[in-house]
Formats: structure tokens, C-alpha cells, sequence
């Protein structure tokens, strides 16, 4: 079992920012892609941002340019930096990875962190 623990989320004005963190923990042998998804209310869950093991980002078109993620292999965590922010980014902000067992057959398995309210209004 894998474990994520988020934290940074908060109340924000428009045009603002701010950081969010996640660590993993727990029983994996690779964490292959690391990333963040949202839920507003009354909307489905829908990607943000994700980082591969290697480093190549992927984002949703509606935060390119203004959202940037990293990640630390070391510390399995993943930071999602937000900028500029506007009120239709409200949501809860949950983490992801996905990870890959060392025992054939090779198995990939995704968890999800419990999520972090991030509001942006004046």
C-alpha cells in the first residue's frame, strides 16, 4: 500500500499563488509517473499536471503557463507550483502516482492522496 500526504492548500486571491506538496510512502518498487488532478464542485476529476520519472511534464491546457510541477526522487515528492491563479481554479487538489511492482508479471497500480481545498476568490 502506498501512501500520499498533500499539504499548501488554502484560500487565495485572484492573480495569486501558491504551493503544493505531496509525499509518498509505503510498499512500492518505482513510483513511474508522478502528478495532480482537481474536482471542482459538481465537475469530475480532471488533470492538472503530471511528471514522469524522467522529467517530462504534461499539463492540462487550461493551467499551461501558469503552473509548473517538480519532483524529488530522493524524497518521493512532487511539488505543483501555481501562479496566477483565478477563481475558476477552485477545486480539491489531489495527488497521484502510479507505480510498478519489481515481480513479474511487471504490475502498475495508481493511489490517490485524501486531496487539499485550494480556493481562489477575492
Amino acid at each position: 500500500q502506498v501512501q500520499l500526504v498533500e499539504s499548501g492548500g488554502g484560500l487565495v486571491q485572484p492573480g495569486g499563488s501558491l504551493r503544493l506538496s505531496c509525499a509518498a510512502s509505503g510498499g512500492f518498487f518505482r513510483i513511474d509517473t508522478m502528478g495532480w488532478y482537481r474536482q471542482a464542485p459538481g465537475k469530475s476529476r480532471e488533470l492538472v499536471g503530471t511528471i514522469s520519472s524522467s522529467g517530462s511534464a504534461n499539463f492540462a491546457d487550461s493551467v499551461k503557463g501558469r503552473f509548473t510541477i517538480s519532483r524529488d526522487n530522493t524524497k518521493n515528492t512532487v511539488a505543483l507550483q501555481m501562479n496566477n491563479l483565478e477563481p475558476e481554479d477552485t477545486a480539491v487538489y489531489y495527488c497521484t502516482v502510479r507505480t510498478s511492482t519489481y515481480s513479474p508479471p511487471s504490475l502498475t497500480r495508481q493511489y490517490w492522496g485524501q486531496g487539499t481545498q485550494v480556493t481562489v476568490s477575492s
